[in-house]
């Protein structure tokens, strides 16, 4: 769902926006937009083959992954960003792993958040570090560098269900749904909604990020 945001809000600064992804039901949920074209990636494509899908090499300005280049395979996902990239091409990517509300709710979400850590894929460890360990072999453009990325506060208005769909999402709550573990049982959802002061109340969000950005190494 991320890539569906980020796309759109993408397009009002390029002519051209390709959106991908590995699912094809993702993709059909995804905002249509004038500037935008969006292709069916799987994992079965070969580098020539996603190369040429998305316009050759040297052809793009920016690459841009949302909370999720962690779960990549990173050496050869990096080797296509340095042929589909021109020169002086940029490439981004950019995540949050916690977020300020109120002291209370903050707590609540904490105590739910340790109840996932079980069914969290290894690769998460990327995210929760806020990517100071993400291996980032591109010249620094002075967006965050290895080892160093730039802090983000990113504050939004949300409602309560907007919350319970982003802890819906994430895979750790998925995964262990499959194995037959709730982990947002009704109790645990009620929970959440009266610490939230109820499912009408707006409350702002600050999602702590952070980014590396950085074009290819001569």
């Amino acid at each position: 769902m991320v890539l569906l945001m980020i796309v759109i809000q993408v397009a009002e600064h390029y002519k051209q926006v390709i959106g991908t992804d590995i699912s094809e039901p993702q993709l059909k949920l995804a905002k249509s937009h004038p500037c935008v074209r969006y292709l069916h990636t799987p994992l079965s494509l070969s580098d020539d083959d996603l190369t040429d899908l998305i316009g050759g090499e040297n052809s793009v300005d920016l690459v841009t992954v949302a909370q999720a280049v962690h779960w990549f395979d990173l050496p050869r996902f990096y080797s296509v960003i340095n042929r589909v990239l021109q020169p002086n091409g940029v490439f981004a990517v950019w995540g949050y792993n916690d977020f300020d509300i109120t002291p209370e709710i903050d707590a609540t979400l904490k105590r739910f958040h340790d109840t996932t850590l079980p069914y969290w894929n290894k690769d998460i460890k990327y995210l929760f570090d806020g990517y100071q360990t993400l291996p980032f072999p591109f010249e620094s453009v002075g967006l965050g560098s290895e080892g160093g990325p730039l802090k983000l506060d990113i504050p939004k208005e949300l409602l309560f269900e907007g919350v319970l769909g982003m802890l819906r999402s994430w895979s750790a709550v998925v995964t262990a749904k499959e194995k037959g573990v709730n982990l947002l049982s009704e109790n645990v959802v009620l929970e959440l909604e009266n610490v939230w002061g109820g499912s009408k109340l707006v409350r702002r969000v600050v999602y702590k990020g952070f980014m590396l950005a950085g074009k290819p190494r001569s």
